[in-house]
């Protein structure tokens, strides 16, 4: 077996994701059956509760592609397609000299390219049309709402 670029480089979520599951990693109950190490389930479980998840290689090459324009290094754009910021502070965290390399409107428009082109991680809805925070963080929706009402009807009232 040859290998054809040996410790190229770093790999991004999406790639290792897609690697375990080329390998036969799921959530399936057959996992005994697959070839997979229970490290690499382990990384499986981990993954599939990121934004790699719901990331294609288009979304990539997009992503990259549109980002040429603010000379990122590699270890950046692959930070930022990997933990998928989508507000200004947590890009902070990610460029090295942020402040004295862009300027806050080309912060701004960086974070609402990741927005644009990266998709959420499961369980986060869109910026546009989602539900409302509490009501999932809770787990109160309208049928929750609805049995409540009806458990209030049946309390028997005291005078």
């Amino acid at each position: 077996m040859c290998r054809k670029n040996p410790n190229a480089g770093a790999l991004t979520n999406f790639e290792v994701l897609d690697f375990l599951r080329s390998r036969g990693a799921s959530r399936d109950v057959s996992r005994v059956l697959a070839p997979v190490a229970a490290s690499e389930y382990k990384v499986y479980d981990y993954l599939v509760e990121t934004p790699a998840c719901n990331l294609t290689r288009e979304k990539i090459n997009e992503f990259l592609e549109r980002c040429k324009k603010y000379d990122l290094a590699k270890a950046e754009l692959l930070n930022i397609i990997n933990i998928r910021p989508s507000q200004t502070v947590e890009i902070y965290t990610i460029i090295e000299e942020m402040d004295s390399r862009f300027e806050m409107p080309i912060i701004e428009e960086l974070v609402e390219l990741v927005e644009e082109v990266l998709p959420p991680p499961p369980g986060q809805p869109k910026a546009e049309g989602g539900t409302d925070e509490n009501e999932e963080e809770n787990g109160e929706g309208e049928e929750n709402n609805d049995e409540n009402k009806a458990a209030d009807k049946e309390e028997p009232e005291t005078s």
